[in-house]
């Protein structure tokens, strides 16, 4: 059957015309802008819904227990969910060739110290202790002669790239008008600064595989984040373990908290979960967050946006005081240069708020403090006119003197000393080097914090899968479907609903491309939202194409009617490319096999669908994963719904039988198989290729060649995932319906071990369930690619 000039063109039943010369990557593109568009009407919707509920804060009581729900959902998505260790006093850290004691003055001596968090890791950083302290209120022994005690303890968190040193003014890298440490001890409190990670790439990788140029926040955050964890969560916990310390005097003294920059994010958290914290100032982090996917990835957070923004932060705090100082937030034009030894890190800028954003922010909190009759506790300062210009923060001393002043007792003092910074001692540390190998030691435990999380994770999983059933079929489809709603809200995220026509999908065009003896081929669009088109091959054996009309009918698809003709129907199979592939793709030799030809040459209906992973527009996809991840959703709430509106349309068509629909993907397409049929009971059979794996070592592993860690694939971490669904565990979504992994030998994706290890779990299911002849591997002589030898005889097997 080969077609003729006038069939050439021509659409199927039920379908409009398809006409223009658009190819796959026109629309690959009008697919990820529409999505695109899609998320940030999303966003602005969320942020329409943040801002009636911040206006609107109910009574004091509603306001407390509403603050009491976002706290819970704050420390989940940020991290801050291990038990501390039990903290008694700061160690003071020096060693044989030098004192502990880093600088001194005439008003206060500066420490290096550190203290206990979590299993393996520290806090660390200095203490500025006045001499004016009793042994009764210091954290260190101190000496009985010296005079009263400091007037507040103050945690002076600094941002990423300033050393706490450089914030009390002994080392260079903060000029003295944002030394905001040494002045909190000048006005009598003792100080802890601790150290943050820093956005430097020294050591970001593994020397004996390769490094790369992520900044060591990112390269926390990538690992952490699939294990539930948080670079911002991490250090919360070390700002929280001060609070513990310092709150658990006899008696103890009035706490505040000041931060900068990313000291200012960790300020706003860490009082927002602990309401032990009395007073709190925030400089150079306070804005609208409707943007926060344009900022380094290190600040992406799930579902920030459900609760988590700057203005919902500090209701959490109210009434307690809170001051905002609208200095300009540090500037950060992206990661390290990227070079050929070192590349990978995501793409992110930061830079200061505009001030009429920092005030939009501020006024959406005061309802909530007016609920408390609290209105003069929340303040908002910029920098001073004239003279007062030149003491612009962060740290001014106007926002430190209304911090001390809001705490119990209207601590005067804070009035009366001088800040004139020009004539202060200067002081001089001995050890320049300290805050390298300090930041190199912190970095090393936070990455052995999260290696060993997923070294043991298969333990939690476990103890997560509980309560599922394999006495039976029947039992485990009961009782798994609590997982598959976790799994669709909390790891992949339900997309927002796709358009319709009536009952059936969205509208549908189509042109018949080729025919052939063997089959038909056809370029379909269909419409997943509105302006938002998703493309596809479409493959008919000839069997079934010989009894279809040989043009389609106009207009928007209808009911089907009796006067057409009713092919038999056949079994579909869906074939999905992976990243940087399209549909094309699966007609071609080479890493597919001509996989969508084949099979349509052994009866089945294929279809190519596209999904928004395309290589040729670089970061634009990954992107969408960024602007998701707020809003709680992820890449695959995306292609979930379009492979959905996919089978509904397949479900009308004549020629298609409803109940034999299967999916075959490799790489990006396995992850697909992985995840889509999971929530999509449509898919009778799966096949993932190339991509099943111990994928939490995959993704958290700095010990694998070919870990996401050390590529520039930013999108790949899904929150919290490690401590839920592994491969197997998705795999469970998918039993009792037949499933296959097919795994070549040399597939750099994986070691066939480790493949085999967890599919050793899928297998183990199935049998348990009686249904082993439900699922296979097989492995192969070859490498990233489709095989199509045992597939092609499973298929048969399982669809007829």
């Amino acid at each position: 059957m080969k077609g003729t000039n006038d069939e050439l063109g021509s659409a199927l039943p039920r379908t409009e015309v398809l006409e223009g010369e658009h190819g796959y990557l026109d629309y690959g593109r009008l697919l990820v802008q529409g999505i695109s568009r899609l998320l940030e009407q999303e966003l602005a919707k969320a942020d329409e819904e943040r801002q009636a509920a911040l206006r609107r804060p109910g009574t004091p009581g509603q306001i407390k227990a509403a603050a009491a729900r976002r706290r819970r959902h704050i420390a989940r998505c940020m991290g801050v969910v291990d038990e501390r260790l039990p903290i008694s006093a700061l160690e003071v850290v020096g060693d044989v060739n030098g004192s502990a004691t880093l600088a001194n003055s005439a008003d206060y001596e500066v420490l290096a110290v550190r203290w206990p968090v979590l299993a393996g890791v520290d806090g660390e950083g200095i203490y500025l202790r006045p001499h004016r302290h009793t042994s009764s209120t210091s954290a260190i022994s101190a000496t009985p002669s010296l005079p009263p005690t400091p007037i507040a303890t103050a945690i002076a968190v600094p941002d990423a790239d300033c050393s706490p040193e450089a914030l009390a003014g002994i080392l260079p890298g903060m000029p003295p008008a944002g030394q905001f440490a040494r002045r909190l001890a000048e006005l009598g409190c003792q100080v802890v600064v601790p150290m943050l990670v820093d956005r430097s790439c020294r050591w970001s990788g593994n020397p004996a595989i390769r490094y790369t140029n992520q900044p060591h926040r990112e390269y926390v955050y990538r690992m952490a984040y699939q294990m539930g964890r948080h670079i911002i969560g991490l250090e919360v916990q070390k700002i929280l373990a001060l609070v513990d310390l310092f709150k658990g005097a006899d008696p103890p003294l009035p706490l505040i908290i000041f931060g900068y920059g990313e000291g200012g994010l960790l300020a706003l958290v860490s009082a927002a979960l602990d309401e032990r914290i009395d007073a709190v100032g925030v400089s150079g982090y306070f804005t609208k967050r409707m943007n926060v996917w344009q900022e380094p990835i290190y600040r992406n957070v799930w579902q920030l946006l459900r609760g988590g923004s700057d203005a919902e932060l500090a209701a959490c705090i109210a009434p307690r005081p809170l001051l905002i100082e609208g200095c300009p937030g540090p500037i950060v034009d992206g990661p390290p240069p990227a070079t050929k030894e070192r590349s990978g890190a995501a793409p992110g800028v930061l830079k200061p708020a505009p001030p009429a954003e920092v005030a939009a922010e501020v006024e959406l909190v005061m309802p909530t403090y007016a609920a408390f009759e609290a209105e003069s506790r929340l303040q908002l300062l910029f920098p001073g006119e004239g003279e007062e210009r030149k003491d612009c923060g962060p740290g001014s001393m106007a926002a430190l003197r209304w911090l001390l002043g809001s705490l119990p007792g209207s601590l005067s003092i804070s009035v009366s000393i001088p800040h004139n910074t020009s004539t202060r001692e200067q002081l001089l540390s001995s050890r320049p080097e300290w805050p390298l190998e300090r930041q190199r030691r912190q970095l090393t435990q936070m990455v052995d914090f999260v290696q060993k999380l997923w070294l043991t994770s298969a333990d939690r999983r476990r103890a997560f899968w509980k309560r599922a059933d394999s006495s039976s079929p029947q039992a485990w489809q009961q009782t798994i479907e609590e997982y598959r709603r976790y799994f669709h809200d909390e790891v992949i995220g339900p997309a927002p609903p796709a358009a319709s026509l009536g009952n059936a999908p969205g509208r549908a065009r189509s042109r018949l491309l080729k025919a052939n003896e063997q089959y038909k081929l056809y370029e379909v669009v269909l419409e997943v939202w509105p302006e938002v088109p998703a493309w596809a091959y479409l493959l008919i054996p000839a069997a079934a194409a010989a009894k279809m009309p040989a043009t389609g009918t106009p207009g928007p698809q209808r009911p089907k009617s009796s006067s057409l003709p009713h092919p038999k129907p056949c079994p579909v199979v869906v074939g999905q490319h992976g990243l940087g592939g399209d549909p094309t793709a699966l007609l071609k030799e080479g890493t597919y096999r001509r996989l969508a030809r084949v099979l349509a040459e052994n009866g089945f209906v294929v279809l190519a669908p596209q999904i928004p992973v395309i290589g040729p527009l670089g970061d634009e996809f990954r992107v969408l994963q960024r602007k998701a991840n707020l809003l709680g959703l992820s890449l695959f709430s995306f292609i979930t719904a379009i492979h959905r509106q996919w089978l509904s349309w397949l479900a009308e068509q004549p020629f298609v039988d409803a109940d034999r629909m299967a999916l075959y993907g490799l790489s990006y397409g396995g992850k697909t198989a992985l995840r889509v049929p999971a929530l999509l009971p449509e898919y009778k059979v799966v096949i993932c290729s190339g991509d099943f794996n111990e994928w939490i070592m995959k993704t958290v592993s700095v010990l694998f060649p070919t870990s996401y860690m050390f590529t520039g694939e930013y999108e790949i971490p899904e929150f919290d995932i490690g401590n839920t669904f592994n491969h197997a565990e998705m795999a469970y979504l998918i039993a009792p319906r037949p499933f296959m992994v097919e795994r070549g030998h040399y597939d750099p994706c994986g070691e066939d071990e480790w493949v085999a290890g967890e599919y050793a779990k899928v297998r183990r299911l199935y049998n348990r369930l009686q249904l082993g002849e439900n699922t296979e591997i097989e492995f192969f002589m070859g490498g990233h690619q489709i095989n199509l030898q045992g597939t092609l005889s499973f298929l048969r097997r399982h669809l007829g």
